[in-house]
């Protein structure tokens, strides 16, 4: 019995850490691709190798997954608002992917 808890709870934890890793490349993708203009262009990101010098650097900014998304679906300044070209998906895959790479807080 405690040999299948275990078992159920390690296959779990290794399940939720795919779906997490999964989103993050997803998210990446639509930092260096999928966003027309790519957020690449514009901002720095060690992670994806960009070193745009438009917008924000995100490793010094450290955004929270709910800036990201906010400033994704409505821009900020210069920045357009990608709200309507990205899936809700889409949306959620950046801002984990730079919430995670940049050690934003949630």
């Amino acid at each position: 019995m405690i040999k299948r808890c275990v078992l159920g709870l390690a296959f779990g934890l290794w399940s939720a850490n795919a779906l997490a890793d999964d989103l993050a490349s997803q998210g990446k993708i639509v930092f260096m691709e999928a966003a027309q203009p790519a957020c690449s262009i514009c901002h720095t990101l060690s992670d994806a190798g960009a070193t745009g010098e438009i917008g924000p650097n995100l490793d010094e900014l450290a955004p929270s997954q709910d800036q990201v998304r906010n400033a994704v679906k409505g821009g900020v300044g210069l920045m357009p608002a990608f709200g309507d070209t990205l899936t809700e998906e889409q949306i959620k895959a950046v801002a984990y992917y730079v919430n995670l790479v940049t050690g934003g807080g949630s």
